[in-house]
C-alpha cells in the first residue's frame, strides 16, 4: 500500500466514523462519544496527511505517532459503543476492524521509520 492509498483509507475511516457518530442516540453519553469519535477519527486522517508532507524524519515520526494514538482512541470509542449497546454491534464491528487494521499499519510504519533514523 502506498501513501496515497493510505491517505484515502484514513480519510474513509474518518467519513465512516462521522456517519456512525451521527447515528448515536441524542443523550449525554451519545453526544459525548459522538464528539470524541469525530475528533479522533478525523485527526487520524489529518495527521497522516501531515506526516506525508513532513519536513524531516523526526516530524514524520511525530505526526505518525499522533495518528497511531488517535486511531487507537477511535477503536476505544467504538468498543465503548458496543459495550454500552448504543448501536447494533453489526453496524460497528466492520468499522472497528478497519480501525484495528489501520492501527497495525501505522504502528508498523512508525517502527520502520524509527529504525531508519535510530529514534527510540
Amino acid at each position: 500500500m502506498d501513501k496515497e492509498e493510505l491517505k484515502q483509507r484514513t480519510k474513509r475511516l474518518a467519513h465512516r466514523c462521522v456517519k456512525l457518530s451521527m447515528a448515536l442516540p441524542e443523550n449525554y453519553l451519545g453526544n459525548h462519544i459522538k464528539g470524541q469519535l469525530i475528533r479522533c477519527s478525523t485527526s487520524v486522517a489529518s495527521n497522516y496527511r501531515a506526516a506525508c508532507i513532513a519536513q524531516s524524519k523526526a516530524s514524520f515520526i511525530s505526526k505518525l505517532a499522533i495518528a497511531v494514538e488517535e486511531v487507537d482512541e477511535a477503536c476505544f470509542w467504538m468498543e465503548f459503543v458496543i459495550d454500552e449497546q448504543l448501536l447494533n454491534k453489526a453496524k460497528v464491528v466492520p468499522l472497528l476492524e478497519e480501525a484495528k487494521e489501520l492501527t497495525a499499519i501505522l504502528v508498523s510504519s512508525r517502527k520502520t521509520a524509527r529504525k531508519i533514523v535510530n529514534v527510540k
